[in-house]
């Protein structure tokens, strides 16, 4: 039997032992080094509030990033895997703080999108987050458990587009090991249209070039019109698709693993109960979640906004040549019974797949303005 090399961990393998090399990268260790965490003195964040206890005593948790700048949070040389992110953003927007990451020394970004979205909650207000893959704690702890396997190196950046300086603290856990020739390398690419212009379907993904599978989608949805938003269908093209997808959804709360307006108010009065009140519900499980409907105040928080996000993890779906994603914005006329009304909304999104390098070039990230919730 070949010996476990760590990967691809689970409640079934998780007593194995393995030869790989457990390595953690933060701003008390920003190398990752095996014995050189903890070191920092007065070069350290906090050495003064440390001063009375010295080296050794928290003297460099969290970097200040200056407005305009990149830093790079992580910069691995070798073989092996990231297993595990943690970050929190103690200032700064969320859509201004754009996470990157480049495999084995390529060019162009695998992971480009500002952090909130990665972590699914794009619109800058804390969302408890259940999902496998992401995790969102109290207070505004941003965790990813994604596998993100890499052959000769890994970089991990972040940019800070704001005109304001922003406190990063986080922590990036990987294994050094042997990666196995079938593994693809970790994508995620942000894109966003305010509004969708009129029957057009926004999408999600597309100019994807290689072998993979698509593992997930998230979504920031805002709305402009009153009424149900969400009876679009998704679309997954594949491998030389023209004009029709091999998958085809039927709605988009159903694409969402959600039923009948995600409103516990419909089934019961369905079922009879003719007080129950129209209310979209929260949840967020495993595969599949909406932990973010925002919902207007009377004033300034005018529109009602909506956050859900979906994890291929049981059902990948996997591509051979290329691929490209779309859904639909479609909700109802009132003048008219029974017909769509194709929607002009504030759609954002992030798209996470697995594929083979190199990688074709993202789109150009919009500019700070046009990036901007409020």
């Amino acid at each position: 039997m070949a010996a476990f090399n760590g990967l691809g961990l689970h409640l079934g393998n998780l007593s194995r032992l393995s030869n790989a090399e457990t390595r953690s990268i933060s701003p008390e260790n920003f190398t990752g080094e095996k014995g050189k965490g903890g070191m920092a003195k007065e070069e350290g964040e906090a050495w003064d509030t440390a001063r009375g206890l010295g080296q050794g005593w928290k003297t460099s948790p969290y970097v200040t990033i200056k407005a305009g700048a990149t830093f790079t949070l992580a910069d691995i040389k070798g073989q092996g895997a990231i297993q595990q992110i943690w970050m929190t953003l103690a200032r700064g927007k969320w859509r201004h703080t754009i996470l990157r990451a480049y495999w084995d020394g390529q060019k162009n970004p695998s992971i480009e999108t500002p952090c909130g979205d990665f972590f699914c909650v794009g619109w800058e207000d804390y969302a408890q987050v259940n999902a496998l893959p992401v995790n969102v704690n109290p207070g505004r702890a941003f965790n990813c458990y994604w596998e993100m396997p890499f052959r000769k190196s890994a970089k991990f950046t972040i940019e800070n587009l704001s005109d304001e300086d922003i406190v990063v603290y986080y922590q990036i856990n990987y294994t050094l090991t042997e990666v196995p020739e079938d593994c693809a390398y970790f994508h995620a690419q942000f894109r966003r249209t305010n509004p969708l212009p009129f029957k057009e379907d926004y999408v999600i993904l597309d100019g994807i070039k290689g072998r993979g599978h698509y593992v997930g989608t998230y979504m920031a949805w805002g709305v402009n019109n009153n009424g149900w938003w969400g009876e679009g269908e998704i679309k997954f093209f594949m491998d030389g698709d023209k004009k029709f997808p091999t998958i085809c959804g039927t709605g988009t709360e159903d694409y969402f693993c959600g039923a009948y307006n995600f409103d516990l108010g419909t089934i019961k009065r369905m079922t009879g109960d003719m007080s129950a009140e129209p209310k979209y519900q929260e949840f967020s499980t495993p595969y599949a979640g909406l932990p973010q409907v925002i919902r207007p105040d009377g004033l300034y928080k005018s529109q009602q906004r909506f956050g859900m996000y979906r994890f291929h993890i049981m059902d990948p779906i996997r591509f051979q040549k290329d691929l490209k994603v779309t859904i639909q914005a479609l909700g109802w006329r009132t003048h008219k019974r029974r017909q769509y009304l194709p929607l002009q909304d504030d759609i954002a999104s992030v798209a996470y797949w697995y594929q083979t390098l190199p990688a074709a070039p993202f789109p150009q990230l919009p500019d700070r303005d046009y990036l901007e919730v409020i």
